[in-house]
Formats: C-alpha cells, structure tokens, sequence
C-alpha cells in the first residue's frame, strides 16, 4: 500500500479536566503536536470540565460538524467520581471499536503494568466520525498516537486502516428505496 498518497485528516482535540487550561495542557499539546507532525489538520481544541452532559455535546457537535474527521479526547477515564469521559463518549457512538481499548492495553502493561487496569480507553464512530478517549497523562496520549493512531489514521498503511473506511462508514444512511 506503500503507493498510495497521504490524506491528511481533520483531527479535534477535546481535554476533559476541572483543572487544566490551554497553556498548561501538556496531553493535549501531546496530540496536537504529534497528530500536525504526522500531516493532519487540527479542526478544532477545547477543554471541557468532567460534566457527562458538557462532554457528550461537544462530541455530537464535532460529530455533526463537515469539518471534522476525527475526534480525540483525553483525560476522564479512569475510575474516580468526576471521571466520566468514557460515558459521555458512549452516549454518542453509533459502534463501539472494542479493539482499540484492548490494544492500547496491550501496549500500557509493559510500561505501567497491572495499573493499566484503571484505565479506560475507548473508541467508536458516529455519524461518520471517529472517537477515540485516551487516558489524560501526556505518557498516554503518546501511546496512544504513537502505537495506534498514527497507523491508522494513515491511509497508506496496511494491510487496513480507519481512513479508507471511512467513505462507508454511512453506507447504510445511502440505501435506496425499493
């Protein structure tokens, strides 16, 4: 597949925290950084408290918007109270991709071991978007583009990926009437 163009993808970055703003969010700086490096286009940033509802809409905005392909949030998805990231996220898919949390297990045990057991990430697609929810540790969101994202977000590599999908992803929305 080593033949085919790079397209570049319209990726939003959405930090869940009570606490972080832009000039101290280093996860989200992580992803912005890594994801423009890789060729892709920040559509669009923001940080939203750990508020279910709050973080839902936004999803379902960016989901609704022409101007974005991917979404990926980071922080809220561990075990405490206000960690509620990974609710939100499912209160908007369409599909769950269940691999991807299991990957990025995969790829956590190693690093942090057993306490790759309090994290939550997650994806899934609606409305013909992606959404993708990494745990809020810049050491995270590393893993998570690094080892993950960046290969499937890159129409080149092989033998499949999420962005030579993506045209389908709405197939069933085209059907016509008989």
């Amino acid at each position: 597949m080593s033949n085919r163009e790079f397209i570049p993808i319209k990726i939003a970055v959405l930090t869940v925290s009570d606490t972080r703003k832009l000039e101290d969010d280093k996860s989200g700086d992580t992803l912005v950084k890594r994801l423009q490096a890789a060729g892709h286009i920040l559509a669009d940033r923001a940080i939203i408290r750990d508020e279910r509802d709050q973080v839902a809409d936004k999803l379902r905005q960016w989901v609704a918007s022409s101007e974005v392909d991917v979404v990926i949030s980071t922080g809220g998805t561990g075990l405490t109270g206000r960690d509620i990231t990974v609710e939100a996220h499912r209160d908007v898919y369409e599909k769950e991709i269940e691999a991807f949390g299991t990957l990025f297990t995969m790829i956590s045990y190693p690093k942090i071991g057993t306490a790759v057991t309090q994290s939550r990430a997650c994806a899934g697609v609606a409305g013909g978007t992606y959404l993708f929810a990494l745990p809020g540790s810049p050491g995270a969101c590393k893993d998570g583009w690094d080892e993950i994202l960046v290969h499937q977000l890159d129409y080149r590599k092989g033998p499949c990926n999420f962005v030579e999908i993506m045209p389908r992803l709405e197939e069933h929305k085209k059907r016509t009437k008989s």
